[in-house]
């Protein structure tokens, strides 16, 4: 045996010789060392096959970050404000595969998952936490309460109610991003002028979500103005849709969505419901419009999220603490409209909404 090991050793050498190096596999691997690598498999989930940051700063002196990134949802809006981020931290020379290394795991609507891939994503000690969307950005903060990682977070319509931010708009500690709040009374002018004579406008939330909560009363309160009457249906999972979407297009006009990710991930299946009806459905941003929503006075979710990436540059950086940012809003709501779904429904989308569109659709993705 150790001659045989010696006859190996000098091969090896004179291969090294004449390569200049040489890597010698471990011909077996204990059980404990493949069940830690099975584990190390279900848990990680970069959001590309990055290099470990030690190894991308390795020969220069700047330095490398590693973040977490947890998703609610999956959703066009929820994606789009993931691909803005990164695109905000590359704005701030903080790129994916250079000098950044990030993990990706998306809860698909589970508060549990939520908690468990904050604790996941902390022990892997990440420099950063980014959550999207509200019951997300709850998760990340719980857990990040019992380290020093900071959290920026994304599409948390309102920071306050979620007991993220003050009441001034400034933090509750290490933690701070951007709110997707709703445009309510531009969308109710908007509906208004699509549809002079509706009278009921429905709307389908999540009790569990807060941010669904304060909105609905926000809407209450502002429709009369406009000469609506909100019809509104909780449910409190995604099994509940198909039957209280029949219930509610049965008593409205219309529906108008809000930016609930329980809802929003099912709406397929109410614009279904809706089609049959004849009963339009209106969106709260982009995705909703490009998918078979009639219109909305919504947000642009990549921008939203560029603007998030560049709030966790500077805490990356060290040019500000999170404590130190109140959350920020996106000021402008936009015109986002979809003629293919007007001429299916015989309506006709005022020349003054066109006319300014940020976007309008003239077929109806898939």
């Amino acid at each position: 045996m150790k001659k045989s090991l010696s006859v190996l050793l000098a091969a090896a050498t004179t291969m090294s010789m004449l390569t200049g190096c040489i890597t010698i596999e471990p011909a077996e691997t204990t059980a404990s060392e493949e069940t830690q690598s099975q584990a190390s498999q279900s848990t990680d989930s970069p959001e590309s096959e990055s290099e470990d940051p030690a190894q991308l700063s390795a020969g220069t002196d700047s330095p490398s970050y590693t973040i977490g990134i947890g998703q609610y949802a999956e959703h066009g809006s929820l994606d789009n404000c993931r691909e803005g981020f990164l695109a905000g931290l590359a704005e701030e020379g903080i790129t994916e595969g250079e000098n950044l290394t990030v993990y990706y795991e998306n809860a698909q609507a589970d508060g549990g998952t939520a908690s468990q891939i904050f604790t996941n994503f902390a022990a892997r000690d990440v420099d950063l936490f980014c959550a999207i969307a509200t019951p997300m950005a709850q998760s990340a903060y719980s857990v990040a309460m019992k380290s020093d990682i900071p959290v920026i977070y994304t599409a948390v319509t309102d920071p306050v109610a979620a007991e993220l931010a003050n009441a001034d708009g400034s933090s509750v500690g290490e933690v701070t991003g951007t709110s997707d709040k709703l445009p309510v009374e531009q969308q109710l002018q908007m509906i208004r002028a699509i549809l002079p004579d509706a009278e009921t406008i429905g709307i389908m939330y999540t009790t569990s979500e807060v941010n669904s909560q304060t909105t609905i009363e926000e809407y209450k309160a502002a429709a009369p103005d406009y000469g609506f009457t909100i019809v509104e249906s909780g449910v409190s999972s995604s099994a509940d849709i198909p039957l209280a979407a029949d219930n509610l297009l049965s008593q409205v006009d219309c529906v108008t969505n809000l930016t609930d990710n329980t809802v929003v991930a099912s709406l397929p299946v109410i614009l279904d419901k809706a089609a049959a009806l004849n009963i339009p459905v209106f969106g709260s941003e982009i995705e909703q419009v490009r998918i078979g929503c009639l219109a909305s006075m919504g947000l642009d979710y990549i921008e939203l999220g560029k603007q998030t990436g560049r709030m966790a540059a500077k805490v990356l950086k060290g040019e500000a603490k999170a404590s130190e940012m109140n959350f920020e809003v996106i000021e402008e709501a936009s015109f986002y409209g979809n003629t293919a779904v007007a001429e299916n429904l015989g309506i006709t989308l005022p020349e003054d909404l066109t006319a300014n569109a940020a976007e309008l659709f003239t077929e109806i993705a898939q």
